[in-house]
């Protein structure tokens, strides 16, 4: 058992909570969070980007979903912790799992990390205390929270000022007295600001409050807050400033929610914290609703595609690059699953991206099958001329954010192999060159990806798209194309995820990955790929393609070829044409 599971435990006892949960996320519901946030890692050891633990005196279980299923089993082997594996047979969902605890148990989360929606469905039959910050009593080195600079970005990039954003957002307020925005993107897009207090995305802790008259944002950059006042944004006073017309202290925020009255407030229902919730008088209307900004962002304008054209064209040579020199290097015993990584990261700096958009997921030969895989300096193994890599990788840019997914041959392919890409390549196309209407859901697009690996009995544990953000998060909803799709609809300017994958564990692992657009002409929707790396032409069946497929692969090589070939060195740009000649 690990020692941080036992200091947990004790602590419990002396506290009289039966029932400790210790979820992923952070007080605004992120996906990915600031070190000082990884309690749920520090406790239980396992490092993927989603999952919440639950520890009792007689038992604790983490509960994750499909992408990790391999690498939880790994990391919590002999830590006394039991891997829930949500969807299987057999396994209670979180919520169930806790309400099915003794009547009167003392349940107890730190409430600012914990949801609304979780903390309200144990209200009534068990006593909550949710002002405990058990982890932050026994993690002695925690690291602290260090607020980066914020920064603007401009309108060559953000095709739109704050002001307008704020004048929309008004507008989709209603009759609304008041909006607390609690998602970190939402704040960031809409007051076009960018910092760097969460690795890999581009946000900063803050949040902010918005009524008819005035707007008010929270933050932890004293910096900033100074320069404001220097310009005479700071203490809410002054005509015609531009926003945000007040900047105040971010623990400011649970003063202010709690000094209102007699009013409505919407409330983000997917990233409020059950603490933060509790905070308003019995007065206010709590008006709980998905995110009216994530919606406007998700839809991106034509600045914002402009300008992630741009970035999706030096990233692909980037990442050519990086293919180019790990074919002609496999095999030499100087190059492993972390050191390609490194690299790869070099060649996108040299293309302008200032950090990865999430940690890169190489993945050689068995790694590969752990969907999520992170190489540590106990998995990282060198990288043999054979088998398969699979290198899922992103950049962030001045001017967009990317993610693409490659498998890579690195010796000759044996049939299965080939048989088993091809039906992935099969998929990814059906969605890259699908035709819809706004009838059709995320869950149809969904079903036409899996349609070829099904055939073959094959089949993935995890959503086909997700939702790219714009210098944001790698992942933004509140689109999906996935199984959990069955009420979203692709909209025109929303750019998603395509990467359906097989995953044979012991074996290998398959995936790959396009950005796309989705755009509308005639009232048809369909999708605009973003995204420019060669398949991997050693791996593909050809006589497993239909020549629609076939059409559509050698159209995508020659548009590849024309867009990256001018950003290329010599002997890149012909082993290049080699790639991307006629199947």
């Amino acid at each position: 058992m690990r020692g941080q599971l036992k200091a947990l435990r004790d602590k419990m006892k002396e506290r009289g909570i039966d029932t400790y949960i210790v979820p992923t996320t952070d007080y605004h519901g992120s996906e990915y969070v600031n070190e000082y946030f990884k309690c749920r890692e520090y406790v239980s050891g396992f490092t993927g980007s989603a999952g919440t633990l639950v520890i009792r005196k007689d038992f604790a279980g983490l509960w994750t979903d499909g992408r990790y299923f391999l690498q939880a089993a790994q990391q919590l082997d002999g830590t006394g912790i039991e891997l829930m594996k949500m969807g299987a047979p057999g396994v209670p969902s979180l919520a169930d799992y806790l309400k099915d605890q003794p009547e009167g148990s003392v349940i107890g989360f730190d409430g600012r990390v914990v949801s609304r929606s979780l903390g309200e469905c144990l209200e009534g039959k068990f006593d909550i205390v949710y002002d405990r910050d058990l982890v932050g009593e026994i993690w002695t080195d925690r690291p602290e929270i260090v607020p980066s600079e914020i920064y603007e970005i401009g309108l060559d990039v953000t095709g739109e000022s704050s002001a307008s954003k704020l004048s929309r957002v008004r507008e989709k307020m209603g009759d609304a007295d008041h909006m607390l925005v609690t998602r970190l993107e939402d704040i960031a897009w809409l007051y076009n600001l960018r910092g760097r207090d969460i690795e890999n995305t581009p946000v900063f802790y803050g949040f902010a409050l918005i009524s008819k008259e005035r707007d008010v944002l929270y933050v932890m950059d004293g910096r900033y807050v100074e320069k404001a006042g220097r310009s005479g944004q700071a203490g809410c006073s002054g005509p015609g400033l531009r926003v945000p017309s007040c900047i105040r202290e971010y623990d400011k925020v649970f003063d202010d929610v709690s000094a209102l009255r007699d009013c409505s407030v919407i409330l983000d229902e997917e990233s409020v914290s059950y603490y933060m919730a509790r905070a308003f008088d019995a007065s206010v209307d709590r008006i709980y609703r998905k995110s009216i900004i994530e919606e406007m962002r998700a839809i991106k304008n034509e600045g914002e595609i402009a300008a992630t054209r741009r970035a999706h064209i030096r990233d692909g040579a980037a990442v050519v690059n990086a293919i180019y020199w790990l074919k002609n290097n496999a095999g030499s015993g100087s190059i492993s699953e972390m050191s390609l990584a490194e690299y790869l990261g070099e060649q996108r700096r040299q293309q302008g991206a200032y950090e990865p958009s999430f940690d890169t997921i190489a993945g050689y030969e068995e790694h590969g099958a752990i969907v999520h895989y992170s190489a540590t300096a106990e998995t990282d193994v060198a990288l043999k001329a054979e088998g398969f890599l699979l290198i899922d990788s992103g950049g962030q840019y001045e001017d967009g954010t990317t993610d693409i997914t490659r498998t890579v041959a690195l010796g000759p392919v044996d049939t299965q192999r080939r048989r088993d890409y091809t039906a992935v390549l099969k998929g990814h196309i059906a969605l890259a060159t699908a035709r819809f209407t706004e009838k059709e859901t995320g869950a149809d697009l969904d079903a036409l990806a899996r349609a070829p690996l099904k055939e073959l009995g094959l089949d993935f544990n995890h959503g086909t798209g997700h939702g790219v953000g714009h210098m944001l998060s790698v992942h933004e909803g509140p689109h999906t194309i996935s199984l959990r799709g069955t009420y979203c609809h692709i909209m025109p300017g929303t750019v998603t995820s395509d990467e359906p994958g097989v995953y044979l564990e012991g074996q290998y692992g398959i995936r790959i990955e396009n950005e796309l657009l989705c755009v509308e002409d005639g009232g048809a929707r369909h999708f605009e790929t973003l995204t420019f790396c060669p398949y991997e032409r050693e791996a593909i069946e050809s006589s497993m393609l239909t020549e629609n497929e076939r059409r559509y692969v050698n159209s995508y090589h020659r548009k590849v070829l024309e867009t990256l070939a001018p950003l290329l060195d010599e002997p890149v740009k012909k082993w290049l044409e080699e790639q991307c000649g006629e199947l």
